[in-house]
C-alpha cells in the first residue's frame, strides 16, 4: 500500500521493520541493531506505548505508564536506547498526552 507513495521517506520499509527489536528477536526478518531504520525504532517505541494505553477489542487499556515502563524495562535490548530516552522525557518531563 505505501511503497508507491511518493515521499522523501521510505515508508513501506519502515512500516515493514517496526515490530523488528534491537536484540534481533522481532519480526519479519530479525534485523538487529542498526540494521533497522531509525524512523522504525521510532514507530517501534510509539506502537509499543500507544498501543499499550489504548483499549484492543481483545483487552482494555493497559494506561500509559504500563507502555512506559515497557520500554524503560527494555530500553537498549528491544528498544533502542536514545528513542526510549526522547520518549520518556517527553511524557515525564515535558507533560506530553496521548488525546483520548
Amino acid at each position: 500500500m505505501l511503497k508507491d507513495v511518493e515521499s522523501p521517506w521510505p515508508l513501506a520499509e519502515i512500516v515493514y521493520q517496526h515490530h523488528e527489536r534491537m536484540d534481533g528477536s522481532g519480526y519479519p526478518r530479525n534485523l538487529k541493531g542498526d540494521e533497522i531504520l531509525m524512523e522504525a525504532r521510532m514507530m517501534a517505541v510509539a506502537d509499543v506505548v500507544e498501543s499499550m494505553a489504548s483499549n484492543r477489542p481483545y483487552r482494555a487499556a493497559l494506561g500509559i505508564d504500563a507502555g512506559l515502563k515497557e520500554i524503560e524495562d527494555n530500553r537498549g535490548a528491544l528498544y533502542d536506547a536514545d528513542v526510549v530516552d526522547v520518549c520518556l522525557r517527553l511524557f515525564r518531563e515535558k507533560g506530553f498526552q496521548l488525546q483520548s
